[in-house]
């Protein structure tokens, strides 16, 4: 698995995997980047005198499409409890640190450095890989961490989005880190973003916050259609009331066109109704409404006289002149 030399190397399908633990070796490196896809070789530069490897390695894949993908799915997972770091293994990564170090505190117990990364890797591109820092003895989180941004844009927009709010339940506090070499003096001054605007190195990577393959699609142009003569701020007035019993008129027709005659009344072979009664107009009742008892019926439903060529009702019957019986004897 040992790798040639450095200038046979496809260095674009090539990636520098990071912070690895004393127990990986190259057999569990290949097992591991073979999912993403097809591996050439695998080296972990060892120290000569005990042989062990300095905590790194690389990984040459076929092509740079397999290289990108491993970067995707495989950057920050955890070997032996430890995160790693999986970029690409180019040359130029050492003059990408231009000073955009930025301090994390009031960090929950829970918080590792896979949830900073994916937290705070949305904006922009992380040089290494967040370092909180732990006790050395039992590896517990102190409660505060650094990251390391290529670029000052991508560290001024985590600080004025991220300060303040909450992970893991509690608010974190955000600012730029203390410099080692000086007293009291921050990262983040004139002079650093005035070197870092110089150095054509650091806009070489960009991150990809769009969160999505494919580039945004822009939305079509729609174009006002003017309202039809008549219309007055997009008010179309209601059309006329009809004449009653008559047909409601026609719409306009186009500009040009001659215009229709009136419809006439439709035949109507129904006596109009009498006044006070109906409908308003004399238009007849529509369908299912309550219509008016005929002359002589009595509205409530009563007896009405008998038309003409019938009887008088009999006359009533006259009572009985037998005597009543008697009464039957009492029961015993």
């Amino acid at each position: 698995m040992a790798a040639g030399p450095v200038s046979e190397r496809n260095q674009d399908a090539t990636i520098y995997v990071g912070g690895l633990d004393e127990k990986v070796n190259e057999a569990l490196l290949w097992e591991l980047f073979v999912q993403a896809g097809p591996v050439v070789n695998v080296h972990m530069p060892k120290d000569r005198v005990t042989m062990q490897h300095q905590g790194y390695g690389f990984v040459e894949f076929l092509g740079e499409d397999d290289a990108d993908y491993s970067i995707k799915i495989m950057n920050m997972i955890k070997l032996f409890g430890k995160p790693v770091r999986v970029n690409k293994a180019s040359a130029h990564q050492k003059n990408l640190d231009v000073g955009a170090n930025i301090f994390i505190g009031n960090l929950d117990p829970e918080v590792d450095e896979k949830l900073l990364y994916d937290t705070f890797s949305a904006f922009g591109v992380i040089l290494t890989t967040p370092k909180i820092q732990r006790d050395p003895e039992t590896g517990n989180s102190k409660g505060f961490a650094f990251i390391n941004y290529a670029s000052f844009e991508a560290s001024d927009a985590a600080i004025e989005a991220m300060n303040g709010q909450y992970l893991c339940n509690r608010a974190i506090a955000i600012s730029y880190a203390f410099k080692k070499d000086s007293k009291g003096e921050r990262h983040g001054s004139a002079a650093e973003r005035l070197l870092a605007a110089q150095n054509p190195l650091s806009q070489a990577d960009r991150p990809h916050q769009l969160f999505a393959d494919a580039p945004p699609v822009p939305l079509p142009s729609i174009t006002p259609v003017p309202p039809p003569p008549g219309m007055m701020g997009g008010y179309m007035p209601p059309p006329p009331v009809p004449p009653p019993g008559g047909m409601p008129p026609l719409p306009p027709g186009p500009p040009g066109s001659h215009p229709m005659p009136p419809m006439p009344p439709p035949p109507s072979n129904r006596p109009p109704m009498p006044p006070g009664r109906g409908f308003p107009g004399g238009m007849p009742p529509p369908p299912g409404s309550w219509m008016p008892p005929p002359p002589g019926m009595n509205p409530h439903g009563a007896w009405r006289p008998p038309p003409p060529g019938w009887g008088p009702p009999p006359p009533p019957r006259p009572p009985s002149s037998q005597p009543p019986m008697p009464p039957g004897p009492p029961p015993r």
